[in-house]
């Protein structure tokens, strides 16, 4: 059963996307989530370009996904995700439900630290940000 999320974005597999088996190849689920999250933060007023421009790069540490169910060319599909602060780190609890039937097909979670001028930070940056969210 979905949850509630603090962002969703639907899409759509294109057949390129597709294994031989006629699934969704594995790696485009990380590409999928990936997406979302830069949509998420267009959603907050922010993109990556004007970050770095400005001197901060959000980069992924880590990346854990399960795979539930396989997505097929056609597929209608929800990613959606809920963000959190973990000591230095951003970290995104990801799933992707097949439209129609909200069939968990993967959940991922993601964790992104911040550069600030050549420094690591405790994500400060994302404070304000993440405020349009309350």
């Amino acid at each position: 059963m979905k949850k509630k999320y603090v962002y969703e974005l639907l899409l759509k597999v294109r057949d390129y996307e597709c294994d031989l088996q006629g699934v969704v190849n594995n790696s485009n689920y990380q590409r999928y989530m990936e997406h979302t999250r830069h949509e998420f933060l267009e959603s907050l007023g922010e993109n990556f370009g004007r970050m770095h421009d400005k001197g901060v790069d959000a980069f992924v540490s880590r990346v854990d996904i399960q795979f539930e169910t396989s997505l097929r060319s056609g597929d209608s599909f929800l990613s959606c995700l809920n963000v959190s602060k973990v000591g230095p780190k951003l970290v995104f609890d990801q799933d992707i439900y097949r439209v129609g039937d909200q069939v968990l097909a993967a959940r991922g979670q993601v964790e992104i630290v911040v550069v600030e001028n050549g420094k690591l930070t405790r994500e400060e940056y994302f404070d304000e940000v993440l405020k349009k969210l309350e």
